[in-house]
């Protein structure tokens, strides 16, 4: 690699990581807010919030740096077009494609860390994601259990903790049963335990008593226990595991696109083979976006106006080339062979940047000056 290459390399490395953590940043904290009330307010701890976290970022990853990729090509372009550099490495003979030559290498390298992300780390983490958030569904105590307040899990149903132990045991626990107007039952114990059962969740009290009161003959029926379990699938929705979805799934089970697959995802042979070739297609949209981004700077001439005409076509063409992308995806989920057209936004996108190139070093037209008034009088 020579030294200009070298040089533009890092420039353009160092811009996409200053980039990629801004908005990085950005999409998460949009994305962490909502996360955090729910989890917080189901009686998650923040170590949970962090975990839940941590596993979206592959994915909000996987969605900015095409875009990182674009903004540090136009911006480390337009620096060195203002700062005479290009025009410099022009005049000793470079042409537009072996200018382009190093940001040919970073759309690649960009390409490599989405093919790791889209191939290995998102699947991944969307499958943990998916585990967690049915195990976390399940942790009763934690979502609907509060020490010191009263709560009311279902209608007639009161629930009073007076502490909840770091062992998950319920001290002194009260539970009052409503939903009969004809036979009020209270429930009292000094510890109780939540188990889990095929069933449903149950509630486990330890030494403790039942009170039952009959509305009719206004007759107080106590009952004192060592131990009593209280069915508590009624009170509480618990979600269990939940089949794949596609985001889930490796490339390779994608590409079988099996009748198991298939049944478990509830999703079509197509629309299966469509989203496997997008994994390895996709990754080289932003080796295109790096390459319109550069290639549309290149068609202007040095101007102490800036190249604000040139950005603005740059970014109407990487919407273009986004905009082909959601309709190919539309077509390629509906029809068998649809899979061919996920190739067509970055091939699409690297033919636009090839004539860019192509026609920012053809000579240009210079308008046939005009006679002074004086050489005319």
């Amino acid at each position: 690699m020579s030294r200009f290459d070298r040089y533009l390399l890092s420039q353009l490395l160092a811009l996409f990581g200053f980039f990629s953590l801004v908005l990085v940043g950005v999409y998460w904290i949009n994305r962490a807010v909502g996360l955090f009330e729910q989890l917080i307010g189901d009686g998650q701890s923040a170590l949970v919030f962090l975990e839940f976290s941590v596993l979206t970022l592959p994915n909000v990853i996987r969605l900015v740096l095409p875009v990182s990729a674009f903004v540090a090509a136009v911006y480390v372009t337009n620096r060195l077009t203002s700062d005479s550099e290009l025009v410099v490495m022009q005049a000793t003979g470079f042409s537009a494609f072996r200018l382009a030559r190093p940001v040919a290498y970073f759309g690649l390298i960009v390409a490599l860390m989405m093919l790791l992300l889209m191939h290995v780390l998102v699947p991944a983490s969307r499958g943990s994601l998916a585990a967690r958030t049915a195990e976390v569904s399940q942790n009763i105590s934690a979502r609907f259990l509060k020490d010191g307040q009263f709560l009311h899990p279902a209608a007639g149903v009161t629930v009073y903790i007076r502490e909840v132990a770091a062992t998950g045991e319920l001290l002194d626990l009260f539970l009052a049963d409503d939903r009969d107007a004809a036979a009020r039952v209270s429930y009292t114990a000094k510890k109780a335990l939540f188990v889990r059962a095929a069933e449903g969740p149950k509630l486990l009290m330890v030494d403790g008593m039942v009170q039952a009161l009959d509305a009719g003959t206004q007759r107080l029926s106590v009952t004192r226990f060592a131990d009593f379990t209280y069915d508590m699938a009624g009170l509480i929705a618990v979600t269990g595991p939940q089949d794949r979805t596609m985001d889930e799934l490796s490339t390779l089970d994608l590409l079988a696109a099996s009748e198991a697959v298939q049944r478990e995802t509830g999703e079509s042979h197509a629309a299966l083979l469509f989203e496997a070739h997008s994994r390895i297609a996709q990754p080289f949209t932003a080796t295109a976006a790096a390459l319109i981004g550069f290639g549309s700077l290149l068609l202007g001439a040095f101007s102490r106006f800036g190249l604000w005409r040139q950005i603005l076509v740059a970014i109407a063409l990487l919407l273009a080339v986004q905009g082909l992308q959601t309709l190919t995806t539309g077509l390629g989920i509906a029809r068998e062979g649809g899979w061919l057209l996920a190739y067509v936004p970055p091939v699409v996108g690297i033919a636009i940047a090839a004539f860019e190139l192509w026609l920012s070093q053809r000579p240009r037209r210079v308008g046939k000056p005009q006679p002074r008034p004086e050489a005319l009088a």
